[in-house]
């Protein structure tokens, strides 16, 4: 038995050989193009340099035995192929969502640090103003009761502002961690809106900003009153923020398939076409505003905004429109 296994075994090699190093060149070649064909590939190759070996070692001649041999290798590659098909799909698909995964991972940590580090840099403003002010105060710098009222007036402004960033920073978390829950209900629109727009008013005055609502009707949607003015008011005032003076932000209310549109025009001169897609990423601020002044904001206004209509199933999208930006938000009907 053993002189007959060294006898055929320089045939079976002769034979099997070739059939392995053309898997193995038709494998390099196929790269990454498809992970499906190369498990399939990888499967083929063992069966069919087999059946060659074993064809070459019996002289092919085809007897009984040889036939019943190559038939097992037919239905073994029957079933082996569609499996190995289905496994490679499978896999890469797999590694596709890991891919995206690490991908979105590395973005978010990313924009985790921008985060940081331009909050680290907001809050040490309005905080050493706030010492100063604070340590003039106490030693007595200042001591006239106009002086004192106007220290007094600012400080204060400066407490709402950090104010109003720990509350961004806590509703971003926790949009982020998912744990914001909404209580759905009719909400009408034009309320929603009017309000926004009665709130936003003496911001956009004291700018010398235009501010106008219009609508050919007020849709009611579905959604949470809170959120929904939180998500216009970010928007508003993100527009009146960067509109300059004389200038006029509106807001038009449409319906369109199902879907109340809400749309926020400014006068801003426009976003650079490369920063579009980041306008609603956390603490973008744009190149322009590196250095923010007092109301400049902490960047978060409009990626809350994203969040918020997300959670509403919604849509929301920022486009050059005109003389500046159009954000255009698109909410479900209440039915």
């Amino acid at each position: 038995m053993l002189v007959e296994l060294v006898h055929i075994a320089p045939y079976a090699i002769a034979f099997t050989l070739p059939i392995a190093l053309l898997g193995l060149v038709l494998l390099q070649w196929l790269g990454e193009r498809s992970l499906a064909t190369s498990m399939t590939v990888l499967v083929l190759v063992p069966l069919a340099a087999t059946a060659v070996g074993v064809l070459g070692v019996s002289g092919f001649m085809f007897t009984p035995m040889l036939n019943t041999t190559l038939l097992v290798f037919l239905w073994v590659a029957i079933v082996t192929v569609p499996a190995a098909l289905l496994l490679g799909r499978g896999i890469a698909r797999r590694t596709v969502w890991e891919r995206e995964a690490r991908s979105r991972e590395r973005a978010a940590e990313a924009s985790r640090r921008e985060l940081v580090a331009w909050i680290s840099h907001d809050l040490r403003t309005p905080l050493a103003g706030i010492r100063a002010m604070a340590d003039a105060l106490s030693d007595g710098v200042v001591s006239s009761p106009e002086d004192v009222a106007g220290y007094a007036s600012r400080i204060s402004t400066e407490t709402q502002r950090l104010s109003g960033m720990v509350d961004d920073l806590f509703e971003l978390s926790k949009i982020t961690a998912g744990a914001l829950r909404l209580t759905m209900s009719a909400v009408p629109l034009g309320d929603v809106i009017s309000e926004a727009v009665a709130a936003e008013g003496p911001v956009a005055a004291r700018k010398g900003v235009h501010l106008e609502a219009n609508a050919e009707s007020w849709p009611v949607v579905l959604g949470s009153d809170p959120e929904l003015a939180r998500v216009i008011r970010n928007l508003l005032s993100n527009a009146i923020r960067h509109t300059p003076a004389d200038g006029t932000v509106a807001v038009h209310v449409d319906a369109e398939e199902g879907h109340a549109v809400v749309r926020v025009d400014d006068a801003c001169g426009g976003i650079p076409d490369h920063e579009l897609d980041r306008v609603f990423d956390v603490a973008f601020r744009g190149s322009a505003a590196r250095t923010p002044s007092g109301d400049g904001g902490a960047g978060l206004g409009l990626a809350i905004a994203r969040g918020l209509v997300e959670a509403h199933r919604g849509e929301i999208a920022a486009q050059n429109h005109g003389p500046g930006c159009r954000f255009e938000v698109k909410l479900p009907i209440a039915v």
